[in-house]
């Protein structure tokens, strides 16, 4: 079979499973690059004559052309996912993806906004418009759910219940975040806001958070929400002010607060624990060392 046949019915079963767009659109842009790459370079187009061989020349094609390791890994990781389907639907006999070793990823330190720089930005809006509360409300959102920008934008009035918010995650996964006593005043305030600017409108959308005209925001939206908060705030330079920022602060603050990694990766929505421990080894040695003070053998007891 045509390997880029394959590619079609991989793409398919993606749909079929349903999976994210995005996560589809990643997997079929960069397996059609390899098949390209394949096509051209070694001249081999059915799927079953694809080598490991080759997966591993385009890894070093990529590398001269400087990609970063963990740019290069988000392909390896759609090859063998392609492959996996082939070998599935009896294509090949065994992925050639598997044999090709992960790109080193140097560790990065996660920076995310301080105490101060989150206090500033959510006081950067109020309720004296619906607007200014909607815009509110997004920040209270991201900062005290760690909630996906694009999960933000999908939450509907009925995902609102008594203590926690229903979350609908990648690859429809649902979770529950908690609703803060300091979120719960927030979400009164602007749903009163709400309900009145919406009350002599026809609005055909149940989203949570509405547009002015009473469409679902966008997660461009969200992006804009934070620049215009950063304008007030100041946050510093080499700080980059959005949403999924929001998320790294929400992470670094439990785990500061001595939430356990496990129950910070699901209120994440990880697929593994392992993500979850980049917000750990993120956080500087003066916060280890406070948290550690607090949890020490002898420090409960009674001597």
């Amino acid at each position: 079979m045509l390997a880029k046949h394959c590619l079609q019915e991989f793409k398919l079963d993606c749909q079929l499973r349903r999976l994210s767009d995005r996560t589809i659109k990643g997997y079929y842009n960069n397996t059609l690059n390899f098949l390209i790459y394949a096509e051209k370079h070694h001249e081999v187009t059915e799927v079953d004559e694809i080598r490991t061989v080759h997966i591993k020349h385009y890894v070093q094609y990529l590398l001269k052309k400087k990609l970063s390791a963990s740019y290069i890994n988000g392909i390896l990781k759609c090859l063998r996912a392609y492959f996996a389907f082939a070998v599935q639907e009896e294509y090949v006999c065994a992925s050639p993806a598997t044999k090709v070793k992960m790109q080193k990823e140097p560790k990065v330190l996660i920076e995310t906004f301080t105490d101060d720089e989150v206090r500033s930005l959510v006081s950067a809006f109020d309720y004296s418009t619906f607007l200014s509360a909607r815009n509110k409300m997004v920040l209270a959102i991201a900062f005290d759910t760690g909630a996906r920008n694009t999960e933000i934008c999908d939450i509907k009035r009925e995902d609102i219940r008594d203590n926690v918010i229903l979350i609908h995650g990648k690859g429809n996964k649902e979770r529950h975040v908690p609703i803060s006593p300091y979120l719960r005043k927030v979400m009164l305030k602007y749903e009163r806001m709400r309900d009145y600017y919406f009350d002599d409108k026809q609005v055909h959308y149940n989203n949570y958070l509405l547009s002015r005209t009473g469409r679902p925001l966008t997660k461009e939206a969200l992006e804009h929400i934070f620049n215009q908060a950063n304008q007030k705030a100041s946050v510093r330079e080499n700080i980059r002010c959005s949403p999924h920022t929001a998320r790294h602060y929400f992470a670094q603050t439990c785990l500061r607060n001595g939430l356990d990694v496990y129950s910070v990766s699901r209120l994440l929505g990880h697929e593994n624990i392992n993500i979850t421990k980049r917000y750990l080894q993120s956080l500087e040695d003066k916060s280890i060392v406070e948290m550690a003070s607090q949890s020490t053998p002898l420090f409960n007891l009674r001597l």
